[in-house]
């Protein structure tokens, strides 16, 4: 009972709960480290992507297909990707039986406009097409440059010009353009094919 009386005390008392929490401190210390140690231990599972329309606008809200088409026809999807919560940048492939085709405007030599196409891994240029309601296809291109923004528009024959964006399964909207990281002509090299500008799909003022 003297004993007791001894570690009930104030100061005894305190010593011994100080004592105790320091002991379940430690412990629960050496569980997390133990935890961050463990190579078992599964990493976060990232979130499945996205897949963001491309579509060609024009004011009047009609919207056309933008899709990709080889030299039979065949028709493939043009989407913006998005794989976080960040949609402010996202990038944009054409996707072929589960993979994800390179799409980039290309230098455009003779051409009036810089090419937007998909680019396989042998360097075959897959043609990028709007196409209205009657099948026609629509050319593709980027059209001008503001600082190191490519404006990518589709260019009907008779110079009507619809704008490119993304709309996401929300409804949310992105532009489409292109993104230049150097004054080059050529900013880089794909498979053999001489690249103007990468093509992202860019948040919206």
């Amino acid at each position: 009972m003297k004993a007791l009386k001894q570690l009930l005390k104030p100061s005894n008392f305190i010593s011994l709960l100080f004592i105790i929490l320091l002991g379940f401190s430690l412990g629960n210390a050496q569980t997390l480290d133990d935890e961050t140690s463990n190579p078992d231990k599964p990493e976060t599972e990232l979130p499945p992507d996205i897949y963001w329309d491309v579509k060609a606008y024009l004011p009047q809200a009609l919207l056309l297909r933008v899709k990709g088409v080889d030299k039979r026809g065949n028709l493939y999807d043009v989407k913006a990707i998005q794989n976080s919560d960040d949609t402010s940048v996202l990038d944009v492939k054409v996707l072929i039986n589960g993979e994800k085709l390179p799409l980039k405007l290309i230098v455009k030599g003779n051409d009036k406009y810089y090419p937007l196409k998909g680019i396989f891994d042998d360097g075959t240029l897959l043609d990028i097409k709007a196409i209205n309601d009657d099948g026609d296809f629509i050319d593709v291109k980027g059209i001008s440059k503001s600082g190191n923004v490519v404006n990518i528009q589709a260019v009907t024959k008779d110079d009507q010009f619809y704008n490119i964006i993304a709309i996401s399964p929300k409804g949310k909207v992105n532009s489409v353009k292109g993104i230049k990281m150097n004054n080059s002509t050529v900013e880089t090299i794909i498979n053999g094919v001489k690249i103007h500008a990468h093509v992202k799909s860019l948040k919206q003022d």
